[in-house]
C-alpha cells in the first residue's frame, strides 16, 4: 500500500520545484516532506528525485511514477467526493499585468496541489480596482502588482519592467508609440513618468483590454509597451537599443483573507504556486 499523502507531497515537490514550496502548499515543514518522500522511495525501491541546493527534478523512474501518481490522486479525490463532499469556493482576482501569460501555469499548479474540490471564481482586471474589490470584501484573494510601496499583503517577489515590441515601430523624430492597458494602470503611469523625465515625446498608439491583446498588438508593430518581464512571455527588452529610460521593478503581492480552514488551505497552496512560478 502506498501512503497517499506521501504521493501527493512528491507530486507537489515536482510541480512547485522544491521541497520547501511543497511543504508550504501542504501546510507542513520541509523535513517532513523530505522524510515522507524518502519513505516513498524506499517503499517503491527506486529513487524518485534528483536534488541539489539549486534544483529539484524527477529521475527517470520518478518521471514514470509521476504519471501514475497523478492518476492515483485524481482517482482518490474523485472517490472521496462521491457523496457531495463540500466544495470550497475561492473568489480570486488576478492582475493581468502581474501574471500575464503565466496565469495558466500558476492555476495549473494550484489545481494539482489541491486535495479537494474547488470552485474558482476569477476576476481579471488592473491592480487598483482589484485592490478596491478585495478591501470591499468582494474577493477572497488577489494577485496584484504594487508600484508605490506599501507593507500589506504577502510579497511574492519582484518583477522588473521592460520595454516590449518591434524595434522598427519607433521612428526617430516621431513620438514614441506607447501601447498600454490604459488608465489607471500603474505600469502605464511609471512609463509616462520615465518618458516625460527623459524628455521623450510619446503618443498612445494602442489601448488594450488584456495583456494577451497588448502583446499581440506590439508584436504586430502597433506600438511599444512597458511590461513586467514575468508576464512578457520571453519578449526581449528593446529599451536600451532605443534609448528609452529604464523602468523600476515592482512588487508582486498576494492579498488573502481566510474564512474557513478549507479556504486557508487553498490559498496557502495558491501562494506556493505563485512563488514557484516567479522563481
Amino acid at each position: 500500500m502506498l501512503d497517499l499523502e506521501s504521493v501527493r507531497l512528491f507530486v507537489l515537490a515536482v510541480d512547485l520545484g522544491g521541497l520547501t514550496r511543497a511543504a508550504e502548499a501542504a501546510g507542513t515543514v520541509q523535513p517532513v516532506v523530505s522524510q515522507r518522500i524518502k519513505a516513498l522511495e524506499e517503499r517503491l525501491g527506486v529513487r524518485l528525485l534528483d536534488r541539489s541546493p539549486r534544483f529539484l527534478r524527477p529521475t527517470a523512474d520518478g518521471a514514470r511514477f509521476l504519471i501514475e501518481a497523478r492518476a492515483l490522486l485524481t482517482a482518490h479525490d474523485r472517490a472521496a467526493a462521491f457523496r457531495n463532499h463540500p466544495v470550497t469556493r475561492v473568489r480570486l482576482g488576478i492582475s493581468d499585468h502581474a501574471m500575464g501569460g503565466a496565469a495558466a501555469m500558476v492555476l495549473k499548479r494550484f489545481r494539482a496541489s489541491l486535495g479537494g474540490e474547488i470552485d474558482l471564481d476569477i476576476k481579471v482586471s488592473l491592480s487598483h480596482p482589484l485592490r478596491l474589490a478585495f478591501d470591499a470584501g468582494d474577493l477572497d484573494a488577489a494577485i496584484i502588482r504594487r508600484e508605490a510601496g506599501g507593507t500589506d499583503g504577502d510579497l511574492m517577489g519582484q518583477d522588473p519592467l521592460i520595454w516590449c515590441g518591434d524595434i522598427t515601430a519607433f521612428r526617430a523624430g516621431h513620438p514614441l508609440p506607447l501601447a498600454t492597458l490604459g488608465a489607471p494602470c500603474g505600469i502605464r503611469a511609471a512609463a509616462i513618468r520615465g518618458l516625460d523625465k527623459a524628455g521623450i515625446a510619446w503618443r498612445e498608439s494602442l489601448i488594450a483590454g488584456s495583456c494577451s491583446t497588448l502583446l499581440g498588438g506590439v508584436g504586430a508593430g502597433f506600438g511599444i509597451a512597458p511590461m513586467g518581464r514575468f508576464g512578457s512571455q520571453g519578449m526581449p527588452d528593446i529599451g536600451p537599443s532605443l534609448g528609452l529610460p529604464p523602468l523600476p521593478a515592482s512588487d508582486i503581492v498576494f492579498l488573502a483573507r481566510t474564512g474557513t480552514p478549507a479556504l486557508a488551505n487553498a490559498l496557502r497552496a495558491l501562494a506556493a504556486s505563485i512563488r514557484a512560478a516567479l522563481a
